[in-house]
C-alpha cells in the first residue's frame, strides 16, 4: 500500500503526514480539527514516464481557517503586561485571587481573552463551592448510617475532588494552548460577560 494513501492528512503548520483519524499532528501537537479538509490528492500513476513507481502528486491544498480559529490565535498570540495572552489566562485558574486581579488590573481587563478565563475561574470557583457545601451536607446525613455511611461520605469526596482537579488541569492547560475553552453552561455565561469593556 502506498504511505500517501495511508496517511492522506497533512499538518498547514508543519507539513507532517497523518491518517484521517488524527486529532492532532505528530509533528508540533496542533490540533487538526479544522484542517480534516487537507487531503492528498495522489494521481494513480506517474504521467512522465520517467519512474512507475512513484506516484505523482499534486500540491496539497491548505485548511480553510474559519472565524473562531482566527479569533483563537489571535487572542492568544500577544503579550499583555508582563505576560503572554495564554499564560495570563492559565494563571487566571490559579485560586481566585489572580483572576480578580485580571478584571480589575488596567492592561489585563481590556483583553477579552484574560478576561474570559478569569470570569470562568470565578464561575468554576463558586459552583465548586457550592458542590463542596452540597456534598458536605449529604456526608453529615450519610454519617446516620453505620459503617457505610462514613466509607460513602469518604468515597464521594474522594471522587469529587479528583474531578475538580481534572477540571482544573484542563482548564490551565487549554488556557495555555491559547483556546477559548468553554464549559458547557459557565463558559457560555463567561463569554456574554468577557465582552468589551
Amino acid at each position: 500500500m502506498d504511505p500517501a494513501l495511508a496517511m492522506p492528512l497533512s499538518c498547514p503548520d508543519c507539513d507532517a503526514r497523518m491518517p484521517e483519524t488524527a486529532a492532532f499532528c505528530p509533528g508540533c501537537g496542533r490540533s487538526m480539527t479544522l484542517a480534516k479538509s487537507t487531503v492528498a490528492n495522489v494521481v494513480p500513476s506517474n504521467t512522465t514516464g520517467t519512474n512507475s513507481n512513484a506516484p505523482n502528486r499534486t500540491a496539497l491544498p491548505t485548511a480553510t481557517t474559519t472565524e473562531s480559529e482566527t479569533q483563537t490565535e489571535t487572542r492568544a498570540s500577544g503579550r499583555i503586561g508582563y505576560f503572554l495572552e495564554s499564560f495570563a489566562g492559565a494563571v487566571a485558574y490559579f485560586t481566585f485571587i489572580p483572576a480578580i486581579v485580571f478584571l480589575t488590573a488596567d492592561p489585563y481587563r481590556k483583553n477579552h481573552f484574560v478576561r474570559f478565563h478569569a470570569i470562568q475561574c470565578l464561575l468554576v470557583w463558586v459552583v465548586v463551592l457550592a458542590t463542596a457545601a452540597t456534598l458536605r451536607l449529604i456526608g453529615i446525613v450519610l454519617f446516620i448510617v453505620p459503617v457505610a455511611g462514613p466509607l460513602l461520605t469518604w468515597l464521594i469526596s474522594v471522587i469529587a475532588g479528583l474531578a475538580a482537579f481534572v477540571l482544573w488541569l484542563v482548564l490551565v492547560v487549554k488556557a495555555l494552548q491559547g483556546e477559548l475553552f468553554k464549559l458547557p453552561v459557565l463558559g457560555d455565561f463567561a463569554e456574554h460577560h468577557a465582552g468589551p469593556v
